[in-house]
Order: structure tokens, then C-alpha cells, then sequence
């Protein structure tokens, strides 16, 4: 077997791959948050996968039928992960990307909370340390933008983090039930679109009609969302959850990366040192193994 054949074989390869993946969905959601508003953005997103998994997977004969416990998981799953892309999106939308990308992505930090009450085992030492050292990293991030709307915005990218690891752990529970990965990403996508699509019909403010630049822009958000997400998905069927869950902090690399490159925005000393603490934090909850009671 091949070198890359082997990796194929792991979870933190796909994990890897769908970071790189959730980091260039954000550049345009980023791009397209000044035509778009959240509902909009969160719609367009979920359809295309939503359309594209449907029209690859369904002529080859395969069932959307699940069973009543799978069904329960994937309508968690779905719910809480499409609340988190809401806030996600605006938390993208009103702040810099890295910024944003950084707070969901403390959703390893509460992943370890979630998963100790799940399983409910006592987290080592190691990972309440991390939790607090995440969340040092967190005030140190939010503490050059003190106006009320860039709080509103952090706590919005906050509160995504929290819910992403309800849904984190949605898909890791699907993967080890013998799910396949687009029958999870497709109800995960049926969800969203239909609540984003809801949601898009309750705003005040009219639709936006997008011209053909702003359409290549949704549909290439649509392309990376759907394959982070089976990417993702994979990852965490594969591998096992804290460690592939604390590889998601790679995004938040790509993401500091993309956003220096795109719009020239380094930081400043005191926002890297927050986004260097909450990476930390996140593979050092990761790293280590809950304690059983």
C-alpha cells in the first residue's frame, strides 16, 4: 500500500484536508457578507451541497431511510450545527476572519466538556487547564475591540464554537454507527437549507439577487463547504474524536494565513497571542484521554 493510499486510511489526513477546505469556505463567506445576510449566506451554502450530494448519490440506489436512535442523532447533529453556521457566518461577516475562524474554533475546548458529560467520565487535570487556557485566549483576542457590536459579533462566534461540538459529537456518534459520510452531510445540508431558507423569508430586508460574480463567489463557497464537511466527516469516523477534533485547529492557521494574504490583516500583538493560546489549548485537550469515573 501506497504512502498516500495509507494516509487516505486516517482520520487526522482527512482532517487536514477539511480544514484547508472550511478555511477557503470562509474567504467567501467572508467575500460575500458585504451583498449577503447571514440567512442568505447559510442557504446558498447548504443547497449547493444539498443538490450536489443528492444528484451524485441518489441515481446509485442508495437510501436516505435511517433507523429511529440514527435518526435522533442526525436531527442533533443537523439542528445544533446549523444554529452554529448561523452565528459562525455572522460572526464572519462583522469581524476579521481570523478572528471569527478562531472563536468557533474553540469548539475543542468544549468538546471535552461535552464529551466528559456524555460518557460521564471525570476530564483530567490536563483538559480543565485547557479549558481555562482557552478561554484566557479567548479575552485575549476579544480585548483590542471593545465597541458593542464587535463584542455582539464575538460572543456570536463564541456561542458557534459551543454548539459546533454538540454537532462534533453528533458526528462522531453517526461515524462509529456505521453512517456514511453524505448521508450525514445530507441531512446535515436538508436542515440548514430548509431553516436558512425559513429564516431568509421572516427578514425584513429584501433578497439580494446575486450578479454573475457573486454567484461564482456562492458557488464556490457551496463547492468548499460540501467538501469540508465530508472530509470531516470521514475524519471523525476514522480517527479517534479528541485527537482529530483538536486537528481542527489547523483551520484557524489557514484561515490567519488567508486573511494576511487577502486583505492584509496581521494583527496585532496582543490578538495573535490570544489565537496562539486557544490553538494550544485546543490540541492540549486533544492530546489527552478522559478518566472514567
Amino acid at each position: 500500500m501506497s504512502l498516500f493510499e495509507r494516509c487516505k486510511q486516517s482520520g487526522p489526513f482527512w482532517m487536514v484536508l477539511a480544514g484547508l477546505s472550511f478555511a477557503i469556505m470562509g474567504v467567501f463567506v467572508k467575500l460575500g457578507s458585504a451583498q449577503f445576510s447571514t440567512a442568505e449566506l447559510v442557504f446558498y451554502r447548504c443547497a449547493a451541497g444539498l443538490l450536489g450530494i443528492t444528484a451524485v448519490v441518489l441515481p446509485q440506489g442508495q437510501t436516505l431511510k435511517v433507523a429511529g436512535p440514527q435518526l435522533r442523532l442526525h436531527l442533533t447533529r443537523s439542528i445544533s450545527g446549523f444554529l452554529a453556521l448561523m452565528l459562525y457566518f455572522y460572526a464572519i461577516g462583522h469581524l476579521p476572519l481570523a478572528t471569527a475562524v478562531t472563536l468557533n474554533y474553540t469548539s475543542p475546548i468544549f468538546f471535552v466538556l461535552v464529551l466528559s458529560l456524555h460518557r460521564r467520565a471525570w476530564p483530567q487535570w490536563q483538559q480543565a487547564a485547557s479549558v481555562g487556557l482557552g478561554f484566557l485566549g479567548v479575552t485575549l483576542l476579544l480585548q483590542p475591540t471593545l465597541n458593542s457590536q464587535a463584542w455582539l459579533a464575538g460572543l456570536m462566534g463564541l456561542g458557534s464554537g459551543m454548539l459546533a461540538s454538540i454537532a462534533y459529537l453528533g458526528v462522531s456518534e453517526l461515524g462509529k454507527s456505521g453512517e456514511p459520510e453524505w448521508r450525514t452531510v445530507f441531512y446535515f445540508s436538508l436542515v440548514s437549507t430548509l431553516g436558512a431558507g425559513a429564516w431568509m423569508l421572516l427578514q425584513s430586508q429584501p433578497l439580494h439577487q446575486p450578479n454573475w460574480h457573486e454567484t461564482g463567489i456562492l458557488l464556490a463557497m457551496g463547492i468548499a463547504a460540501t467538501l469540508a464537511q465530508l472530509a470531516m466527516t470521514r475524519a471523525y469516523r476514522k480517527g479517534r474524536s479528541l485527537v482529530v477534533v483538536s486537528l481542527a485547529y489547523l483551520t484557524v492557521v489557514f484561515s490567519t494565513l488567508f486573511t494576511w494574504l487577502w486583505w492584509g490583516e496581521a494583527g496585532n500583538g496582543l490578538s495573535l497571542l490570544g489565537m496562539l493560546i486557544v490553538v494550544l489549548a485546543g490540541i492540549w485537550a486533544g492530546a489527552t484521554r478522559l478518566q472514567r469515573q
